[in-house]
């Protein structure tokens, strides 16, 4: 009975009611998809890489480096010698090196050079490894490993021909249509900068370049001529570094910083990852409270329906009072009303957020190279959902409170 007579007075106040759940809505779109964003950002950017312990670059920011190298993001402000590399590769606490160069693009998405210790060592998220979906890792100089995402929007497959071009543009008119590359094989997905990347080797990229002049291709030299020549780098863009023994991490990571044949920088990705995201403390607690506000105003608006509802209804309130409802049943009463009002705005609120997150998921990734997955029922957004629930059932006495004196005092 309770339920129903609570419907049916929703019903009666439609127009308000409408008002009240999309204020209501907007507010938990708003908070659960801050929250959301922020974990689903923070969690991406954990789960990138995993097992490295040291990246190596050019002497720059500590971020600079890090976002570069791992995420694609930014350019270098200088190279390392490839003289550099191999110094550092023969250390013997070093158990494997990864050299990373970049520079060149296809159709807006980043090109990496790098040899095949890239697919053995290099791992992501709780240290998953690369797998290929199909095909396999380049074996020859003109050949290329596509990321899923590359794959997918571009609609590529194995054995199709692919051509570079200078520079990270979307557009670009500098193309190496002389060196076309093909494709050997596809990675599974990571959910990680690598489903955005082209590999290929680094003599690959040394031969697109050799004898290059700007938009002109070389005569000298076609994709066959290649295959007999040692193509060596010159310079390469940074290193990923696995260690022998952790304990070692502090010194090797000093003696880089201090080698005096280049100037060099080594960072730890857990740390460089840590100051990240301290830098975006601040935006994040602005957002969030921009959240809280925009849920309190939600909550203050029920809270003014309520009362003006209660106003509204001293007729219905009296005659129930007359047939024998008792005010706690009154209360109870005005409390599913807010509730039916909640879990309306909360589904509606959610799956606005779920759609909008699904619709614009690609462009996400594509353009900061993040993953936001749609699923916002996360531990945390549970916790939100509860104290909004909890929040709003507390807010809404109050009204009731007020309306219910004053009509007590009418009555006298």
């Amino acid at each position: 009975m309770l339920i129903k007579l609570a419907l049916a007075s929703l019903k009666d106040r439609k127009s308000s009611v409408i008002l009240s759940l999309m204020a209501m809505a907007v507010s938990i779109f708003v908070l659960l998809g801050v929250e959301h964003v922020r974990h689903q950002a923070k969690e991406s950017f954990s789960n990138t890489i995993s097992g490295t312990d040291l990246i190596v670059g050019a002497r720059t920011g500590r971020l600079n480096l890090l976002l570069y190298s791992v995420f694609r993001i930014g350019n270098p402000t200088n190279n390392i010698s490839w003289q550099s590399f191999q110094t550092i590769k023969s250390d013997s606490k070093v158990k494997w090196a990864i050299p990373l160069s970049l520079g060149d693009s296809h159709k807006g998405f980043r090109v990496l050079g790098t040899t095949q210790d890239y697919f053995q060592y290099f791992s992501y998220g709780k240290q998953r490894s690369l797998h290929f979906e199909k095909g396999e890792a380049f074996h020859d100089i003109f050949n290329v490993v596509l990321g899923s995402k590359v794959a997918d929007d571009l609609g590529y497959k194995l054995g199709d021909k692919i051509i570079l071009a200078h520079g990270i543009a979307k557009t670009s008119f500098s193309l190496h249509q002389d060196k076309p590359f093909i494709v050997t094989g596809i990675l599974a997905t990571t959910g990680t900068p690598v489903d955005q990347t082209l590999h290929v080797s680094l003599q690959g990229l040394e031969a697109i370049h050799t004898d290059w002049q700007g938009t002109q291709a070389s005569t000298q030299h076609t994709g066959n001529t290649f295959k007999s020549e040692r193509l060596q780098p010159q310079s390469i863009t940074a290193i990923m570094l696995g260690l022998e023994s952790k304990i070692t991490t502090f010194k090797v990571q000093r003696n880089i910083n201090q080698y005096k044949q280049e100037a060099l920088l080594a960072i730890m990705p857990g740390v460089a990852l840590s100051e990240l995201w301290q830098m975006m403390a601040i935006l994040e607690d602005a957002l969030f409270l921009i959240s809280i506000l925009v849920f309190v105003s939600a909550c203050l608006g029920i809270s003014a329906m309520l009362l003006s509802s209660i106003r509204e209804r001293k007729k219905e309130i009296a005659l129930l009072r007359v047939i024998g409802a008792s005010p706690i049943f009154l209360f109870l009463l005005i409390e599913l009303e807010v509730l039916l009002i909640l879990v309306a705005s909360i589904i509606l609120g959610s799956g606005v957020l779920a759609g909008s997150l699904l619709l614009s998921q690609n462009y996400i990734e594509s353009t900061f190279g993040l993953y936001i997955g749609i699923n916002v029922f996360s531990a945390s957004s549970l916790y939100f959902i509860a104290l909004i629930l909890s929040a709003s059932i507390i807010i809404s006495v109050t009204p009731f409170l007020i309306g219910h004196k004053k009509l007590q005092v009418k009555s006298l």
